[in-house]
């Protein structure tokens, strides 16, 4: 049996390492052959890690442990750091140690502390993100995305995929189950099937655009284009995203466009033109319109919404 070391701020690739190793497991008995525990104390961790083999088959156990290395305190003593390096060393069980740092915020680990060395010394690998201007590596991930998933994107189609969406690797997966359902029967996605179904940024500013004017007859017919691409929640969720993004332009904007690439995820060259379109867009405008639509999406989640269309059209309009 092995145990792993997971960490990094890219936590969608750490997502789909540890369900790559869930569906090597006998999925009949898949509620007892895997386990996660959040920052388990000493003891419920020793217990674990000593956990013998049971008769259906390997067993993996994930251990979010953030709280092991992100917190001001050690969690563990030099004794019971032994007694773990030791249950490591001797257990029967597939065990991945598992840190998601937070996105954009350039944290790294404490090397120096006794439990990184510990677990270092075993199976460890590290999650980065990958940056915006590293075009060439996004390519390659969503290249190798979508042949597991049986499909082939056009060059120009992967181009517009990254300009449109940055570094975010979830809403890649996303948008390519989307795109292989476009395609089919056929196997190839083209430019044109991007822009039939994915939202470009210039999409979403000539609407908000639209809203912060005040020219809310326009601004409900682009809204109904957009219901062509996507559903109403999705279309709310992406909305907010390009708001979170486009309130950390307008309040860090002494900073360069390269550092807020970093920040906002998306490419450089993308961030550079946002800049100038929101030049005489009030931040006081954006927190606005974001708070009204957190609302709705709290109200349309908490099932106290009959008509989802009409809710989120109100909260953009009002």
């Amino acid at each position: 049996m092995a145990v792993y070391f997971f960490y990094g701020d890219e936590d969608y690739n750490i997502e789909l390492e540890l369900e790559k190793m869930r569906s090597k497991l006998n999925q009949d008995f898949i509620s007892m052959n895997f386990q996660t525990f959040d920052n388990p104390d000493y003891q419920t961790l020793i217990n674990v890690l000593r956990t013998p083999p049971m008769m259906f088959g390997d067993m993996l156990v994930v251990v979010n442990a953030e709280d092991y290395f992100l917190l001001n305190k050690n969690f563990f003593d030099e004794t019971q750091l032994a007694d773990i390096e030791d249950a490591l060393k001797n257990t029967s069980l597939d065990i991945v140690f598992v840190v998601r740092l937070p996105r954009g915020e350039n944290k790294k680990l404490d090397s120096r502390k006794k439990l990184y060395k510990i677990l270092s010394a075993f199976n460890s690998k590290e999650f980065p993100t990958i940056k915006t201007y590293k075009t060439a590596e996004i390519s390659d991930w969503i290249k190798k995305q979508a042949k597991n998933k049986g499909i082939k994107l056009e060059d120009s189609a992967i181009e517009l995929l990254i300009e449109q969406i940055g570094n975010n690797l979830r809403e890649f997966n996303t948008e390519l189950d989307k795109l292989k359902l476009i395609a089919y029967p056929q196997n190839i996605v083209t430019k044109k099937m991007v822009e039939d179904i994915c939202i470009s940024n210039q999409d979403l500013f000539n609407f908000t655009e639209l809203v912060m004017r005040g020219e809310k007859d326009k601004a409900l017919l682009e809204f109904k284009k957009l219901l062509d691409k996507k559903h109403p929640l999705e279309l709310l969720s992406a909305i907010q995203t390009m708001l979170r993004k486009w309130i950390i332009l307008k309040t860090k904007s002494s900073l360069s466009s390269i550092e807020l690439a970093r920040l906002t995820g998306q490419h450089e060259f993308v961030v550079k033109q946002t800049m100038t379109k929101l030049k005489n867009t009030k931040l006081s405008d954006l927190v606005k319109l974001k708070e009204n639509l957190f609302e709705v999406e709290y109200r349309i989640k908490s099932a106290e919404v009959p008509d989802i269309v009409s809710e989120v059209e109100c909260a953009l309009i009002r």
